[in-house]
């Protein structure tokens, strides 16, 4: 039987991040992977540049940019390797980036070139990685533990579960590192596509169909949390970048609330365009600050016609709160197949949160989109995926 002391099961940047830390501390590592390349999530990300972590990310705002049961758990791991210290990995590497709003990072080339990076350290603190390998099972025997796969058992005294969530199942996602979890008794929070577009239901449909393919800034809240980015109006419901992080915290039969408009008061404006356009129809007034289609869209929704210089103010306060307050049911969301992540996994209370091993189970540890612990779109769940994978690589 072939061994080693570490066997981590998944190369993506968590598994390939405690592999190198595991490797440069003297230990053997085995990383393994069903995939036919390592990192294809990284190779994916950000349009094909990387996101590869978020500035404005510290250790006050880290619980609340992260989702969990226990959003301090990342804490530890966040605060000790931070995107400070991935950044530099980068320029060590000669990897040129750049800095997009909110504190984004990407590659100025392509994202390969992290992945290259990630592999050429595996390779280089003696680590091994081994592709189209299929992991079967995982079972301990006495003091170690024995993981079957395709090309035969490998034994080892630690293993470090880097599989992933169930977003993107075409990329080869799949829940193992949750069945492995369960096998060994490890409760499991219940999880669900996060990061996702939002679908209407088909009477909503209808009336949103002629805004297909338009984008704007906006708005979006849900109770108490709000994101301030692009909206775009879609075949199936909406994307861009603020619905996909509301959609994080939305759950099935919730409204969400959307300011079409937030850079302005339409109420406001409208009424002072009534003495030098008040002939002009309603529709084509407020077409004057916002897109046609989209206009044409808030009149019709908040039932008025006409022209400008016959609307009462309470009329225009109507109009407004279509504009700024719209209210909307999504019936779900695009699941999965488009999910950037997995929100919930393996609940942190069964995890060491410096070391991310499981606590009744010495030697077995779990890192990344596995754990219960969902970034902010924008670079934060990469960066849990190098922290996570950095203190398990430090204790394996």
């Amino acid at each position: 039987m072939e061994r080693s002391d570490v066997v981590i099961l998944g190369a993506g940047a968590a598994g390939l991040m405690a592999g190198i830390e595991a490797g440069r501390r003297g230990r053997s590592v085995t990383v393994l992977d069903h995939a036919r390349n390592p990192g294809e999530k990284i190779r994916i990300s950000g349009g094909g540049r990387c996101n590869f972590t978020n500035r404005l990310l510290t250790r006050q705002n880290a619980s609340e940019r992260f989702l969990s049961r226990n959003p301090r758990f990342a804490l530890s791991a966040l605060s000790r390797y931070t995107p400070a210290d991935f950044i530099a990995r980068v320029e060590g590497a000669g990897i040129a980036w750049h800095e997009k709003h909110l504190g984004q990072l990407f590659c100025d080339g392509k994202a390969t070139q992290i992945v290259q990076m990630l592999v050429e350290d595996l390779r280089a603190s003696g680590g091994r990685l081994q592709l189209e390998t299929s992991i079967e099972s995982l079972r301990r025997v006495g003091e170690r533990f024995v993981v079957e796969t395709s090309a035969g058992p490998i034994a080892a005294e630690a293993v470090v579960v880097a599989t992933g969530g169930k977003s993107i199942p075409k990329m080869g996602a799949t829940g193992l590192g949750y069945e492995i979890a369960k096998s060994f008794d490890i409760e499991i929070v219940e999880t669900r596509p996060a990061l996702v577009p939002l679908t209407f239901a088909e009477q909503d449909l209808a009336r949103t169909a002629p805004l297909a393919g338009l984008a704007r800034a906006a708005r979006v809240s849900h109770g108490k949390t709000r994101f301030d980015e692009d909206l775009l109006f879609t075949h199936r419901g909406l994307s861009g970048p603020a619905i996909l992080q509301i959609s994080s915290y939305w759950r099935e039969g919730d409204a969400i609330t959307i300011d079409l408009m937030p850079e302005g008061d339409i109420a406001a404006l409208l009424a002072a365009q009534r003495a030098e356009a008040g002939r002009q129809a309603l529709h084509n007034a407020l077409a004057r600050h916002v897109p046609e289609k989209l206009a044409q869209f808030v009149v019709a929704e908040a039932g008025l016609t006409g022209r400008l210089a016959d609307q009462s103010n309470k009329a225009l306060a109507r109009l407004a709160e279509q504009m700024h307050r719209w209210q909307v049911r999504p019936v779900g969301s695009e699941g999965y197949r488009t999910a950037e992540v997995t929100l919930g996994g393996v609940a942190t209370d069964e995890l060491d949160a410096k070391t991310m091993e499981a606590r009744r189970v010495p030697g077995l540890y779990f890192i990344g989109e596995v754990v219960d612990v969902t970034g902010w779109l924008g670079g934060y769940n990469f960066q849990w995926a190098w922290a996570s994978g950095w203190a398990a690589g430090q204790a394996v």
